[in-house]
């Protein structure tokens, strides 16, 4: 009984379903299984605990883990490290330009000290990834949905860096089981 559930699991992991499939059909149901399922966990998160575990820029980061996931940008290190960068020159940027007790660009509009926060929080956060070499593109976003004025307490960052890991946690397991070369950590050599 055992090889029969250990065959069927080993044909309807991704590389195999591939070899017998269309691949964009493949890699497009999977995007949209694990989509689904990531961002609807970590909204039961927010619901359950009325913290921001759910928030814009995590959209791509769970396109780019569950579509391209042996890519660079994809890898753990990557991931958690664009975020923590974002999420830190977003608060500083704010800090600097006075803002951490203003209302969200949203509500207050658009100002010179926000325009200036905005700016900086993007050029650091572009600047300090490629610096660190931990390259991830949705890390511009949460930049910007710090500087913003959205998320600006530090305990909302602290949330947002934890539904982060939560994410990087599914990824690595999922595509595990699905068959799929996720890096423990770093980026792999081969991509």
């Amino acid at each position: 009984m055992a090889s029969i559930v250990f065959g069927l699991a080993e044909r309807a992991r991704v590389p195999s379903l591939i070899r017998r499939h269309d691949s964009t059909t493949v890699l497009g149901l999977f995007a949209f299984v694990n989509g689904v399922l990531s961002i609807g966990l970590m909204s039961v998160a927010a619901l359950i605990t009325g913290a921001p575990f759910i928030f814009p820029s995590l959209g791509p980061t769970a396109f780019l883990l569950f579509y391209t996931p042996t890519l660079p940008a994809s890898s753990p290190r990557n991931t958690l490290g664009g975020h923590a960068i974002g999420a830190a020159a977003g608060y500083l940027s704010l800090v600097i330009f006075g803002l951490t007790d203003n209302a969200p660009a949203l509500v207050e509009g658009v100002h010179l000290n926000r325009v200036g926060a905005a700016a900086l929080s993007l050029g650091l956060t572009s600047g300090l990834m490629v610096w660190a070499r931990v390259p991830h593109p949705p890390a511009g976003a949460t930049t910007l949905i710090v500087s913003l004025g959205i998320l600006t307490e530090p305990t909302d960052l602290l949330v947002l860096m934890v539904a982060v890991a939560l994410l990087v946690v599914q990824a690595y397991v999922i595509n595990h089981l699905a068959g799929i070369r996720y890096p423990r950590w770093a980026p792999t050599a081969t991509g």
